[in-house]
């Protein structure tokens, strides 16, 4: 029997505290306008868990909202303001910020939203104009 994952992660100042179980979905970066200017960063290094596997373990009270679009809820800490998830529940997923995971083994696997990137980035992993086609977009790549 395998154990399953548990990892942690917070906030900038640590009040908020989700629990992740398991595995994300996805792991990769996204260079979309929105999360660009959410981050105040040149790309998102995104995973996408199942809503079921992202556990608050303290500071929920402490969350605010915002919806640019209704199929995101961008979730930060009150206290410190700093970006905690973004809950798509449409699509039954929440993008946990990789650089929020205490000693996640991050292992992306493409770039989406590649034709709004700020910078190249220079590495091997799939380009995505927009999306794969499996994740609703047209599956143009990049050169």
């Amino acid at each position: 029997m395998t154990k399953s994952s548990t990892y942690t992660a917070t906030c900038f100042c640590g009040s908020v505290e989700l629990e992740l179980t398991g595995e994300p979905v996805f792991q990769g970066f996204c260079h979309c306008d929105s999360c660009k200017r959410w981050l105040g960063a040149p790309m998102n290094a995104a995973t996408l868990w199942p809503i079921a596997s992202v556990r608050f373990r303290k500071g929920e009270d402490l969350l605010g909202t915002f919806a640019k679009a209704p199929r995101s809820q961008r979730k930060h800490c009150t206290q410190c303001g700093g970006s905690v998830l973004n809950a798509h529940y449409d699509e039954g997923v929440s993008d946990v910020l990789a650089s929020l995971i205490k000693d996640f083994p991050f292992a992306p696997t493409m770039h989406v939203h590649y034709r709004e990137r700020l910078l190249d980035a220079r590495d091997d992993l799939p380009k995505f104009s927009d999306l794969p086609i499996e994740l609703g977009g047209t599956g143009e790549l990049v050169e």
